[in-house]
């Protein structure tokens, strides 16, 4: 408000001051006229009265500072603050009301000349109710930010709050001369017990898992949890690497130690993957991606453990999505193609199955391994795909080698855990053996021990025991395969109707030097025998592992000694029911080794 009217107090009264004098009296917030050199209230309107809850013979009598006050400064400070910023913002005080109470108020004000007297005009709002209102707002405020940037579960910092700090902490390293380090954490095994015990006993472990992370850090320390069972624990100030892996190691204490979760033990283990600034990376981003890529190596490395980051970590993830990316093409582009092994019977060396083995000839780097693409394959859901058009190319070689009058035997395709569990495949067999007036015995289904043991479902842990009852309901064979190198659960072999062995040719390689692979081999023999399941020997090369394999009693044979992989258009000789002439099978890898050639596998580089 102004203070025009003032200006009039040094003359006596007209009419036009009278109404001057009323509006001061009328207006609608306090109005005061403070005499700075005595810093007493001369003059006071209504309202202001009202709000003091004094007469204006009272406030006359008290000192301002008996009326206003503000934190930390004297009463006559706070006048010369109030006359600095008379033309500027409010100036925010307490005003003392005569029954004790406090408010609020703003004050805005104009200093005025009356003779000899120094006066300051004051306009006085009551703020109490607003600073209330802001109070609140902020607090809910506060409280939306709180639950914006925290995991409501664990009451970590989340994804959000990462990306909000990391940038800060980074630039503080950076300041300071100091290294941090970023560390990713990945329950492992968690969606067993997710699935097994249920998402309550999964969240309540949760819980504890971000109670002991937090303990094993310092305060200044963050942990975040990313989502799921991921968390990032930010290390700040870190001087050496040592502390690091300090840190990492407790942290893999920690949590290896048992849990009690609504009465019941539970046991889990985490794999990191550490990044350090500014070694491993000079950004958010980038620091996140390298400690995600060496916690994807301690998983490979057999969970449990910690990784520090290293370019070699970033060349193989590359390459790994190279393949994978190359592999999608690879399906729809015509590259893959399915060799045929023969299985012989050791006494006769008659064929007595064939084995359909996947190859892939990339076009611009030739084949690839097939160990460099199917461990990829099965963990992006490839397989399923890839075993499918497996199985339809197999059906259709033996449905031509039928037409040009060979006669058929067994065909033995490899079938991985997740197409097992994920595709009907006795169904896919029934359809695609009655579109071509196949019978389905002509199939044999090979499983590793992992696939049916290891790999289970834990939400139906009987799934796979109920594909195999369906796969030999419906005539096909099952056998084995990799026997000896995963579970060997007998237990299973009991249950189970399985119909062949495939020794792993780890065991076949050192078969004539090595005792210990000799006894192995001789008790598989043995107990198949007893249990009435045929025996394959597979990765036999030379005729002494033959021999030996013969005086075993070992049923069959599969190896580069009878006979290397081959196109389907070249098996029409095993299919003739004469026997494999090894002589000349030794012959043709005896002219490979002298001249280098065969199969030459390069690795896809990214």
């Amino acid at each position: 408000m102004g203070f025009w009217w003032l200006r009039r107090l040094r003359s006596p009264l007209t009419r036009s001051d009278a109404a001057h004098q009323a509006i001061f009296e009328q207006w609608p917030t306090g109005a005061m006229v403070l005499n700075t050199a005595t810093l007493q209230i001369v003059a006071a309107n209504a309202v202001a009265l009202r709000s003091l809850g004094y007469t204006l013979e009272e406030v006359r009598e008290l000192r301002f500072g008996e009326l206003f006050s503000a934190e930390g400064v004297d009463p006559r400070a706070l006048v010369g603050k109030l006359l600095d910023a008379t033309s500027r913002l409010p100036v925010e005080m307490r005003q003392r009301c005569k029954d004790g109470s406090q408010r609020n108020v703003e004050a805005n004000c104009h200093p005025l000349t009356l003779g000899e007297q120094q006066l300051l005009g004051m306009a006085v709002h009551d703020v109490t109710v607003r600073r209330k209102v802001e109070t609140q707002l902020l607090e809910r405020h506060q409280q939306l930010d709180h639950l914006a940037h925290h995991d409501q579960l664990t009451g970590l910092p989340n994804r959000l709050y990462l990306a909000a700090h990391l940038p800060g902490d980074l630039e503080e390293a950076k300041k300071a001369g100091s290294m941090l380090a970023v560390l990713f954490l990945d329950l492992d095994r968690f969606k067993h017990i997710n699935d097994s015990r249920g998402h309550e006993t999964g969240d309540k472990l949760l819980k504890t898992v971000a109670q002991r992370v937090r303990s094993t850090v310092r305060t200044q320390d963050v942990v975040v949890r990313m989502g799921g069972d991921e968390f990032v624990v930010i290390l700040k100030g870190v001087q050496q690497t040592g502390q690091v892996s300090e840190t990492a190691e407790r942290i893999n204490q920690a949590l290896s130690a048992p849990m009690v979760v609504d009465g019941r033990t539970l046991v889990t283990t985490v794999s990191i993957g550490v990044a350090l600034y500014p070694h491993d990376g000079l950004d958010m981003g980038e620091l996140l991606r390298h400690s995600d890529t060496a916690m994807y190596q301690a998983k490979d490395r057999g969970r449990n453990n910690f990784q520090v980051f290293s370019p070699v970590m970033d060349r193989r993830l590359k390459e790994r999505i190279a393949i994978e990316t190359s592999l999608r093409t690879a399906l729809q582009s015509q590259q893959l193609d399915v060799h045929y092994q023969p299985i012989v019977n050791i006494e006769s060396n008659c064929v007595v199955a064939l084995e359909a083995l996947l190859r892939w000839k990339h076009p611009s780097h030739g084949y690839v391994r097939p160990e460099r693409f199917m461990g990829i394959a099965e963990e992006t859901g490839l397989m399923v795909p890839i075993g499918d058009f497996v199985l339809q190319r197999a059906v259709e070689d033996a449905v031509r080698w039928r037409q040009a009058g060979g006669t058929l035997v067994p065909i033995a395709v490899n079938v991985s855990a997740v197409q097992l569990q994920r595709s009907n495949l006795a169904e896919s067999i029934s359809r695609l053996t009655r579109q071509h007036g196949l019978e389905p015995s002509l199939l044999q289904v090979e499983l590793t021990e992992g696939a049916v043991f290891e790999r289970r479902d834990a939400r139906n842990p009987d799934a796979s025991q109920d594909a195999v009852a369906s796969l030999r309901e419906l005539g096909v064979r099952i056998a084995i395969d990799d026997f000896g190198v995963g579970y060997s659960s007998l237990s299973y072999l009991k249950r189970w109707r399985v119909d062949a062995l495939k020794i792993d040719r780890s065991f076949v390689r050192d078969l004539v030097t090595d005792l210990s692979d000799l006894a192995i081999v001789s008790a598989i023999i043995a107990m198949a025998r007893h249990l009435h399941i045929e025996v394959v020997a597979e990765g036999i090369e030379g005729w002494q592992q033959l021999e030996k394999l013969r005086q075993l009693g070992c049923g069959f044979a599969q190896g580069y000694l009878i006979a290397r992989p081959a196109p389907a258009q070249d098996c029409a000789q095993y299919l003739s029911g004469k026997p494999v002439d090894l002589t000349q099978t030794l012959r043709t890898l005896e002219g490979l080794e002298a001249t280098g050639s065969g199969d030459q596998f390069r690795v896809l580089q990214a």
